[in-house]
């Protein structure tokens, strides 16, 4: 499996739907996560309405950056409504043709000759393991793609997917504010079957929304800030970290000093008393 970093850079809001980076920009972030350790970067054909990772494989040229120095993340499978596409409804496609097309597209666009890591985004009703395995063979075979995962797949839909084929990864939604997989099985079924858990989404709600549940976890991560001499969003990170199925945060964020702060934050270890009390502030109520 690639060697991806401790922390995965997120490009979602580098393009179109956020920042809107100029390809000066995109370039100097992708130098400034380089100088600080993180070599990966999380993609999806559909970013930006399918620009992201255009506007990306631009500024990655213009760096001169060897391939090799890097691992680009990229999904398919989300027909999404935009002016690139014109579909009826917002569906998803596991075809084999399909799949096959979405990463020789998504590889025009980064311009490069392969990804490190596909995934498919989201789980289809109508997907056929088959058809997946015989267009994942295919590409793997052209060396189009080193690693092949899932994103969003609960346990059964992982074993459905993986009769046919290895999965190497699944990106979840996992945070202090969204642990359900902690306890429906998801991580402990990954950590069973040597599938390496990323985390989308890893600071959760705590920064987003004002409810008692923040403001309790709030409260907690002001007790320990000083013991560990670390930011409020370093701590989240740490808790994350310390689950021992090995999870690797993707981050969103595009602040500079943040992204620091994040790969700084995979060297705190946080004591097991700790862990639990930021767990309860989360959860309202002791354990059972």
């Amino acid at each position: 499996m690639s060697n991806y970093s401790k922390i995965i850079s997120g490009t979602m809001t580098w393009g179109a739907w956020g920042k809107q980076f100029s390809t000066a920009e995109m370039e100097a972030m992708i130098q400034h996560c380089l100088s600080i350790g993180i070599t990966t970067f999380d993609h999806a054909d559909i970013y930006g309405g399918y620009t992201t990772e255009a506007d990306f494989g631009k500024a990655f040229t213009a760096s001169g950056v060897k391939r090799e120095a890097i691992q680009l993340i990229s999904k398919c499978g989300i027909k999404y409504i935009s002016d690139n596409r014109n579909y009826k409804v917002k569906h998803y496609d596991y075809s084999k043709d399909y799949i096959i097309w979405s990463v020789e597209e998504s590889l025009k666009h980064l311009q490069t000759d392969y990804v490190d890591l596909l995934l498919l985004h989201r789980p289809s009703p109508l997907m056929h393991p088959n058809e997946i395995a015989e267009a994942i063979t295919i590409l793997k075979k052209q060396g189009k793609i080193r690693d092949f995962g899932v994103s969003n797949f609960t346990t059964s839909q992982m074993d459905m997917v993986g009769l046919r084929m290895d999965i190497d990864v699944n990106q979840i939604e996992f945070s202090l504010t969204a642990h359900q997989a902690m306890h429906d099985g998801t991580l402990d079924y990954m950590f069973t079957n040597g599938i390496r858990p990323m985390a989308w989404s890893p600071l959760g709600s705590v920064f987003r929304e004002d409810t008692e549940q923040t403001r309790r976890i709030h409260k907690q991560l002001g007790v320990l800030m000083d013991k560990y001499n670390a930011t409020e969003d370093q701590l989240l990170l740490a808790w994350l970290l310390k689950h021992p199925s090995s999870i690797t945060p993707v981050v969103g964020t595009t602040n500079k000093i943040r992204l620091q702060q994040a790969m700084e934050a995979t060297k705190i270890n946080l004591e097991l008393e700790d862990w639990f009390l930021i767990l309860v502030a989360a959860q309202g109520h002791k354990v059972p």
